[in-house]
């Protein structure tokens, strides 16, 4: 069929008559590709820039304006104490054809109550020849996590309102990166947003030390559970089910009893009795041991260990225990001193201030926070003071023998086993030669959704 074009004369038709028929022929292409999508089998993912087409192919593919030139996409965001209507103004089109474009979208949407920052993008028509005013030809918007509407201009001038849902689908995502910086950069790069981080964190800190033991180009890897759209936004993440780093793999296992743990590959409990690290992200400056004090100028026993950290950096509780002590101490400035079975105290000096509700007799779990980093007391800047205390004597933190976790066996052991072979499959099966920093997933997502 010969296609249309509205700048040569019809001869037997009337132009408004050819500009219907073509109408027809395009819905009733539009008709054949939704029926052949729907007996398609599922496709895969599409990516951010796929979808962004889709979402604009309503107004970019629009009928031809006669007398203005190809529409031009025009990014916009509302502005404080700025109505949709001005906003849509802004993009460079008239008031009434703004007026009109906010009046079709409060058909989907409310569109008096916005909140400064909501972007949307404008398709704006330029008349040939520059003369006159600009024409909105279509407008897409988001309104919601998976959701987003299009406005699009028929050929006889009338906007078309669009409802646009992409299928949300749960996945088990595999990601791979390499350390550059600290870990929490490393995975906030690759895609785990700081919950998860911050999980992956509080798990390596019972096992890693991250000042020694890590070093730029260390591998990792993590698996976790997400709610993602078709283009590959994720709106909700869960759980992490399970993470790796030189070496060291923990699996997320939920025990007979309801309570959720995370074990190594053998089954023994991750969970160390204290952390090595009650500060993420911060080094080591200072070890157990004689040292010459940066104050008093002689040397005498540095009895804990110390680590740098700007001021107000959390500090976590190296285990479970309750208060003794949330005080000022001499020179230790703000102190915290924890009670924890078997004989163990842990303590944290040099506070700026201490956490919610921390106060002798208060019952606290390992990787709560109990208080900030700060300079309080005999200091020279914002560090953490750490000290671990065995039968009423300080010993050194590093290395100090404290007791270990628990290990499973029998029916919980054999399901522990049968869910790590599932995700180990799942992690060699999800691109195990692939570059790092690379995401796989684990499932593919239907088809997008298109209401009309």
């Amino acid at each position: 069929m010969q296609e249309f074009d509205p700048r040569r004369p019809t001869f037997r038709l009337t132009p408004r008559l050819a500009i219907g028929m073509a109408g027809v022929a395009a819905l009733a292409v539009g008709w054949k590709l939704t029926a052949d999508q729907a007996a398609a089998p599922p496709k895969a993912p599409l990516d951010p820039a796929a979808i962004t087409a889709l979402q604009h192919a309503a107004f970019t593919q629009s009928e031809a304006q006669p007398g203005f030139g190809r529409p031009q996409s025009v990014p916009v965001k509302v502005l404080p104490g700025e109505t949709l209507e001005s906003a849509v103004e802004r993009a460079g089109v008239p008031r009434d054809e703004a007026r009109r474009a906010v009046e079709t979208l409060a058909e989907a949407m409310d569109t008096v109550h916005i909140k400064a920052g909501m972007a949307f993008d404008a398709a704006v028509a330029m008349p040939r020849g520059e003369r006159g005013p600009a024409r909105l030809v279509g407008l897409s918007l988001r309104t919601g996590p998976a959701q987003s509407i299009t406005l699009s201009r028929t050929f006889d001038g009338a906007l078309r309102l669009r409802e646009m849902e992409e299928k949300i689908r749960d996945e088990q995502m595999v990601a791979r990166g390499e350390i550059t910086g600290s870990l929490y950069e490393s995975a906030s790069r690759i895609g785990a947003n700081p919950t998860i981080v911050a999980g992956m964190v509080k798990l390596f800190s019972h096992k890693v030390d991250f000042d020694r033991d890590l070093k730029a180009g260390d591998e990792f890897t993590m698996v976790f559970d997400r709610k993602v759209t078709e283009s590959g936004r994720t709106i909700e993440t869960g759980d992490l089910e399970y993470a790796q780093i030189k070496g060291v793999q923990f699996y997320r296992f939920e025990r007979a009893n309801g309570d959720v743990q995370y074990f190594d590959e053998t089954g023994k409990n991750i969970k160390g009795f204290l952390l090595r690290t009650p500060v993420d992200n911060a080094r080591m400056t200072s070890r157990f041991g004689m040292r010459r004090h940066p104050i008093l100028g002689y040397n005498r026993m540095h009895q804990g260990i110390d680590f740098g950290a700007g001021s107000g950096t959390p500090v976590l509780a190296a285990g479970d225990g309750v208060v003794v002590e949330a005080r000022r101490w001499g020179g230790y400035g703000n102190w915290v001193r924890v009670r924890h079975s078997g004989g163990f105290e842990t303590g944290y000096a040099h506070l700026s201030r201490f956490g919610k509700g921390i106060k002798p007799g208060a019952r606290i779990s390992q990787g709560q926070v109990v208080a900030y980093v700060g300079s309080t007391g005999a200091s020279t800047g914002p560090h953490l003071h750490y000290e671990i205390w065995q039968h009423g004597k300080r010993v050194n933190p590093i290395g100090a023998k404290v007791p270990q976790g628990t290990v499973l066996a029998g029916a919980e052991l054999a399901a522990f086993r049968a869910q790590k072979s599932r995700i180990d499959s799942l992690v060699r099966s999800q691109g195990a030669d692939e570059a790092p920093a690379r995401l796989a997933v684990a499932e593919t997502a239907p088809p997008l959704a298109l209401r009309r």
